[in-house]
């Protein structure tokens, strides 16, 4: 028996399954918001009480660095040890990786209906892949191709330097330098980024701000209230703040696919992609991709899809476990 987990800044998905070498199978499933609890072992303890499995191994993708074994969270004011879950549970096994990680373990996990193509590439597009993860915040994670197999691992791509590419970028940069001492491309590609970019463009003036819209956004996520009125075309201000956001995404896709050289293809995970599965589809998003100059071909080359499936870092953290298994057998 696996009991896997994603733990994100806004909820946190715990999960059992059966498995054996690659492949797992869910059992049984809930999903807590993750700042009503303390910490990670307070919402263990709950699973397993209201279920009391007999668990031998663990997994858990979780937002965050993870150095020896243990985390703190970034967007979450927690510190996640894994020896002190082991012995809490008493399991044989248990591990704990970045949830970029998890969700690159996962994509094998994928099918047809799991994915959107944004971009078709090369018929027969083989090697390095990567995922890049845009929701509470921004994650970054590559998929070393061995010559067999891939085999994920995590970076922290997300809080690397935003790296405007024209004259409204770079005054984007300066006004959030007037909030933060380090602008990371997390502080534009994720929930609250995209409010930065809404902020940005009416704090000076490109467009008005609708006094509903305003009021929608105090009282519902902001993020979800921006992208929604611009898809549905009820406001000015919020499109061009999703037409800009998908622009920088997708120069920031074709930054990783460079860094990784990611020709077997990139993800486009998080739970803002699949709400804007159309607007990704769309020119503004591939044109900034491949814009790179004397590489650009080879970017065009790359297939690059949208990831559907929200549970595809649960998914990971169960196959990484199972994998685990495997290896100790």
């Amino acid at each position: 028996m696996i009991l896997a987990g994603d733990i994100g800044g806004t909820s946190t998905r715990i999960a059992l399954f059966e498995g054996r070498n690659a492949v797992v199978s869910p059992l049984v499933e809930r999903s807590y918001r993750s700042r009503e609890y303390g910490g990670l072992r307070e919402i263990l303890r709950k699973f397993v009480a209201e279920y009391g499995p007999v668990i031998q191994h663990a997994s858990f993708g979780i937002a965050g660095p993870v150095i020896n074994g243990r985390v703190k969270t970034p967007n979450l004011p927690w510190l996640v040890d894994a020896q002190e879950l082991a012995q809490e549970l008493a399991l044989e096994s248990i591990g704990l990786l970045n949830d970029l990680e998890a969700n690159a373990y996962g994509v094998a996990a994928l099918g047809a209906d799991d994915i959107v193509t944004v971009n078709e590439g090369a018929l027969e597009a083989s090697g390095n892949a990567a995922v890049i993860s845009a929701g509470t915040g921004l994650g970054e994670a590559v998929l070393y191709w061995d010559g067999q197999l891939h085999r994920p691992f995590a970076t922290e791509g997300g809080h690397a330097d935003f790296a405007p590419r024209d004259e409204m970028e770079i005054e984007f940069l300066r006004y959030l330098l007037r909030f933060h001492s380090h602008v990371s491309y997390e502080r534009v590609l994720s929930g609250p980024g995209l409010q930065n970019i809404y902020a940005f463009l009416r704090d000076t003036g490109r467009a008005s701000e609708s006094p509903a819209i305003a009021e929608q956004m105090r009282s519902l996520d902001p993020a979800a209230v921006i992208s929604s009125a611009a898809i549905k075309g009820i406001c000015t201000l919020c499109a061009q703040a999703l037409d800009l956001f998908v622009s920088i995404y997708g120069a920031a896709a074709g930054n990783l696919a460079l860094k990784a050289m990611a020709t077997g293809g990139v993800y486009i995970g998080g739970g803002i992609a699949p709400q804007i599965v159309e607007k990704l589809r769309s020119s503004r998003f591939m044109s900034a991709f491949t814009a790179k100059g004397r590489l650009g071909s080879l970017c065009t080359a790359i297939p690059v899809r949208v990831i559907l499936n929200p549970k595809t870092a649960l998914l990971g953290a169960a196959r990484y476990a199972a994998l685990r298994m495997r290896s100790a057998e």
